[in-house]
């Protein structure tokens, strides 16, 4: 009897384990346009990418470029909410050639009262656009724990419904760390280090995947 209840457990043991793989296999696979032929990494959202509360060159971008050793262009504005976003894709994102682009929207939507399901909305049509140009996407979440919380759930549920890459909280442990912040809610220099390495965590397992599906 003994031998049959440690039978079953090694049996649902490995399945589990079997399943965990296949899980995680999946979810690699669904990433979209990993065979990519851009040629540019470009961030693509409001201050906390244009680097608000640093001098030039000490913004996320910039730090991310040393970390993936390639150039990534910074497209960031100030201010803008994902409707400004969309009126800038085309000139600031498709017409550069991008290879992956990095989505960082809703700070300022949350700030200006859009609703969240047409900010949702605005990055879902975001990130199809570049999709169909051929382009890998990143989804940058600017939340911190409790801190535009709704707003991470429905960006992770957008990444795995679109095939994008989730980079969940990037803000979390900066916001409520004086010595992290410019601001009341800006990374200074170190912050937006740690932004950078988050990021790249996030997508460095499908950098250079050129010629997979």
């Amino acid at each position: 009897m003994r031998i049959n209840k440690i039978v079953v457990t090694l049996v649902v043991v490995a399945a589990l384990c079997a399943l965990f793989f296949i899980a995680m296999t999946y979810s690699k696979k669904e990433i979209r346009n990993l065979n990519s032929t851009g040629k540019n990494i470009i961030c693509f959202g409001d201050s906390v990418t244009y680097g608000y509360g640093v001098n030039l060159g000490e913004d996320y971008p910039t730090a991310l470029a040393k970390l993936v050793n390639r150039k990534v262009i910074n497209a960031g504005v100030d201010g803008d909410t994902s409707l400004d976003g969309l009126k800038r894709i085309k000139s600031d994102v498709l017409d550069k050639k991008p290879y992956l682009v990095l989505i960082e929207f809703t700070g300022n939507d949350f700030i200006k009262k859009i609703p969240i399901d047409l900010t949702i909305a605005n990055i879902k049509e975001m990130i199809l656009l570049a999709q169909a140009q051929g382009s890998i996407v990143a989804i940058v979440d600017v939340s911190a724990g409790l801190f535009l919380r709704d707003y991470r759930v429905r960006l992770d549920k957008l990444a795995r419904e679109t095939g994008a890459i989730f980079v969940p909280a990037v803000l979390n442990k900066i916001l409520t760390n004086p010595s992290m912040k410019s601001d009341f809610m800006h990374p200074n220099v170190a912050g937006y280090k740690i932004v950078a390495q988050r990021v790249y965590s996030a997508i460095a397992p499908y950098l250079g995947k050129r010629g997979q599906n």
